[in-house]
């Protein structure tokens, strides 16, 4: 807890001397163009904000003389004062004394601040008075009938009003006078992405150099472990700099909730759970637009009418719940509402009339699997189209933003009780936990995310199911495909076999033993077959460039230790390419969703 008091000290005082700093600017330029009024105006903004910010640390005397500060600024907006040399005078010395304030943050140094405080509460209370004052005698000419004249006695006027002198341990010496720099210095993104990018190519030189010498044996292996260890941590801290906490962009959903909810003439409430869980800002970016759908899928179908609502004895007010927490080396981030649910009936039914489904599969499907139908292209189960529903378009973006990061998804519902959409997303895009495959001779990676076990079968525990080949895993039926098959397949043309997924199967031993890698995706499993198992490795992963970079079944490629280039597969392609063929009817009938 302490260390993250410590970090909201260091924002707060980055953006604090960098206020500061933007007082000073904007006072020396006011000083020598007093009829601007664009800069009283920022000089008015950036007080009140820095006020705000002090109050909500418990800094009270930076909190006060911001808000004095404030203030007089805001007369001088006004026109009920007007800056003259006295004025700036003391404004410089309380600007001075507001920067003390700031940097005794750092060692707890006690700062005097009140006679100066005083002079500028005493200066607004006078001009205020003064301004009355003429109010009333403008008043009491206007009854009498008569007119201001040369000799009428002048108004006061707010620079020349006396004032009381502050104590001279609040202003420091010129002798005293220091610049002060903020710990925090502000990194554009993209260097921190070039940085990260060459990171990577250190460990992947690490790795080719401790290749290189595994065969020195044990004091090689000593001789680079520091190396290793050095590498490895200088590209957690790089990864460590590009994580910010959810809150940075959860707090811009309680405008998104009330739009959504004032079109649907609905009340919604936002309640924001783990605002503090950090995850890399490019995974925050790219799920920024699937969230904002989903936000307002749970105001447009889940959460009931207030009248509904009071009908059926809930509150009036629905509620949404956005949270994030840490799993392992995942983030997980939960949308949650207190509505009436999935009405699965209404999803099968829908699902059958867009050809989703089949009717021999209704029954089987479980409510998990018919909650993933939502996800489909132009599916809805409104009837009208609203504001904010209706479409069928959103929740399959959703989809697809989540297969490209390899992210996963997970809804469960209850009826009458609300759902709650689960979303998983690696906690960095740019290092993946994979594991290492061998496939005729080359290499592959398969990333963990999707990876659910690896197991050992013998041809006799396979079976041929119409064009495909089917075996059970704890207790369910599993589609088996080898992976070179899938390979060997030209996508672009529609000439299938029937027995497509077969042709490696009929060629082995019968008591051959096979590899097989589980990977589930979209509750959908499948056992891959491939030539052999090697190693768990975590990976730096590189896009595809042109021309090579629409490759449906690679989604990027990296450097192995031994110099090759190890392609890293795309799960959510291979995987709908395979069921696509049961959609067609290529395949195995028994290719169901299990």
């Amino acid at each position: 807890m302490k260390n993250k008091e410590e970090e909201y000290k260091e924002i707060f005082l980055a953006e604090a001397l960098e206020n500061f700093e933007e007082i000073n600017r904007l006072l020396t330029h006011i000083e020598k163009n007093p009829e601007e009024k664009s800069s009283i105006h920022a000089l008015f903004r950036i007080t009140h904000t820095l006020k705000g910010n002090a109050g909500g640390m418990g800094y009270t005397g930076i909190a006060e003389m911001a808000h004095v500060l404030e203030d007089l600024f805001g007369e001088v907006r006004d026109g009920k004062i007007t800056l003259n040399t006295n004025i700036f005078e003391s404004l410089f010395k309380a600007v001075d004394v507001l920067g003390n304030l700031i940097n005794a943050i750092r060692d707890n140094a006690e700062i005097k601040y009140k006679g100066i405080k005083t002079k500028l509460e005493v200066l607004i209370k006078k001009a205020t008075e003064t301004q009355v004052e003429n109010s009333e005698s403008s008043a009491l000419a206007g009854a009498t009938g008569l007119e201001s004249s040369p000799f009428s006695p002048e108004p006061a006027i707010a620079g020349t009003i006396a004032l009381p002198d502050e104590d001279e341990a609040d202003t420091p010496g010129e002798a005293d006078a220091k610049v002060s720099f903020s710990d925090l210095v502000q990194v554009p993104v993209r260097k921190l992405d070039n940085l990260l990018n060459l990171v990577g190519e250190l460990i992947i030189e690490k790795d080719r150099i401790l290749a290189s010498n595994v065969s020195n044996g044990l004091n090689a292996s000593n001789e680079y472990a520091r190396l290793s260890r050095i590498s490895s941590d200088l590209q957690y801290s790089v990864m460590d700099v590009r994580l910010v906490q959810v809150g940075f962009l959860f707090n811009k959903f309680h405008r998104v909730v009330r739009d959504a909810a004032s079109l649907e003439q609905k009340n919604v409430v936002l309640k924001l759970i783990g605002t503090d869980t950090e995850i890399d800002r490019n995974v925050l970016q790219v799920i920024s637009d699937s969230l904002i759908h989903l936000i307002r899928n749970c105001v447009g179908h889940g959460i009931e009418s207030p009248e509904e609502r009071k009908r059926l004895g809930k509150s009036p007010d629905g509620n949404v719940w956005l949270g994030a927490r840490i799993d392992t080396d995942a983030v997980i981030i939960e949308i949650r509402d207190d509505g009436k649910g999935l009405d699965y009936n209404r999803i099968k039914g829908k699902a059958l009339s867009k050809g989703l489904i089949k009717e021999e599969q209704v029954d089987k499907l479980t409510e998990e699997e018919l909650s993933m139908l939502i996800f489909e292209p132009g599916f809805s189960t409104m009837d009208a189209v609203t504001a904010i529903s209706g479409r069928g378009v959103g929740m399959d973006v959703v989809k697809k933003t989540m297969d490209s990061i390899g992210g996963l998804i997970k809804v469960s519902s209850e009826v009458g009780q609300g759902t709650t959409i689960q979303l998983t997303l690696p906690s960095s895009m740019a290092v993946k936990s994979c594991l290492l495959l061998e496939l005729r001779k080359e290499v592959y990676a398969i990333p963990l995310a999707y990876t659910e076990s690896v197991i050992s079968l013998y041809k006799t525990d396979i079976h041929k199911a119409g064009g495909g080949l089917v075996a059970t895993h704890l207790g369910k039926n599993m589609a088996v495909v080898f992976l070179k098959d899938v390979f060997d397949q030209q996508i672009e043309k529609s000439a299938y076999t029937t027995n497509v997924l077969q042709n490696s199967f009929d060629a082995i031993h019968p008591e051959q033993k096979l590899d097989i890698v589980v990977v589930n995706f979209s509750n959908r499993t499948v056992g891959f077959v491939v030539d052999k198992l090697l190693q768990q490795k975590e990976i730096v992963e590189k896009p595809l460039m042109k021309p090579v970079d629409r490759i449906r079944f690679i989604s990027g490629v990296t450097i192995l230790g031994s110099g090759n280039v190890c392609l890293v597969l795309n799960v959510p392609h291979l995987l709908n390419f395979i069921f696509s063929l049961t959609a067609h009817g290529k395949a195995a009938k028994n290719f169901t969703l299990n």
